[in-house]
């Protein structure tokens, strides 16, 4: 009878111990901020307007995968010279269609960032699950919609898509207008992530970079830095110039990019924001800021 006693107490102990942890982790979670209790990495601010106000999303926060689908799928909306009003329709689409996950199947045999269907004549599936293809085809189709820029944002999106649920597209919009205007260069300083620091890759890693440069922005030139490991994009004006340095802050996780300075203003993977900086660390980023400069571990 002792010995059963004993039991019941250790057991009641446990779970008076379990529900302590539980209580203190739930606690904690709360109180930390949301991009480290949901694991979130990155965060876009474009702007102070509250979701539901008729402007965009104060914050967006999403993880490193998702923000650099997003900073492609802009990309290739950008050298195709797609409206503002038309990247738009493209993020919010891929928000719904896949949470900004390239994913290998879905409904059917819906693939990929848009979940668009082989059957369906958007390609083959080895095709669609490529980001870049799959955001021209979906631009593609988009442009070919009569109207479609005067449409609301789930109407030119369904013209697309055919979706079960039309409407779903539309609550996307606030977060794809912030997104937006950060990835399109019209606001600065606005891509801030926290990455996991990666091993040394030196040359290697420049030159998958520039590879991958390429192949969002085209024909973009890069050229060799002094003093660093990495790759620095000749820009014309301080738009462009923030579309590359979000760009290469959205892709700081998958292709090993430890620090981006551009005008007077650096990000580091170490800080995971933008500050101003009179100390560049030996990277010229050449006078008036006409150069956008990445260095890689």
């Amino acid at each position: 009878m002792r010995a059963r006693r004993t039991v019941t107490i250790a057991a009641l102990a446990a779970v008076a111990v379990a529900l302590c942890a539980y209580v203190v982790i739930n606690k904690i979670g709360k109180d930390l901020p949301l991009t480290i209790a949901t694991g979130r990495a990155c965060v876009v601010n474009a702007g102070n307007a509250a979701v539901g106000t008729g402007g965009d999303a104060a914050e967006v926060e999403l993880d490193t995968e998702q923000l650099a689908n997003a900073a492609t799928i802009t990309a290739v909306g950008l050298t195709r010279k797609v409206p503002h009003r038309g990247l738009v329709v493209a993020l919010a689409t891929a928000w719904q269609e896949s949470k900004l996950e390239n994913l290998t199947g879905g409904d059917r045999d819906s693939i990929g960032l848009f979940q668009q269907r082989p059957s369906q004549g958007w390609g083959k599936p080895e095709q669609i699950a490529d980001p870049r293809y799959a955001a021209n085809a979906f631009f593609t189709a988009l442009l070919k919609v009569k109207g479609w820029e005067t449409m609301r944002v789930t109407d030119a999106a369904q013209q697309v898509q055919r979706s079960a649920h039309p409407e779903a597209y539309e609550k996307w919009t606030d977060e794809s207008e912030t997104m937006v205007k950060a990835l399109s260069g019209e606001v600065t300083g606005a891509v801030a992530c926290s990455v996991t620091e990666e091993a040394s890759h030196g040359p290697e890693a420049v030159k998958s970079l520039g590879a991958s440069l390429k192949l969002d922005w085209g024909s973009v030139k890069t050229t060799d830095v002094q003093n660093v490991v990495g790759v620095a994009l000749k820009v014309n004006e301080a738009k462009s110039g923030w579309q590359y340095a979000h760009w290469l802050v959205a892709h700081a996780q998958d292709q090993g990019v430890k620090r981006v300075v551009y005008g007077d203003m650096q990000w580091t993977a170490a800080s995971g924001a933008w500050a101003h900086v009179t100390e560049r660390g030996g990277i010229d980023a050449g006078p008036g800021g006409e150069r956008v400069v990445a260095e890689v571990y």
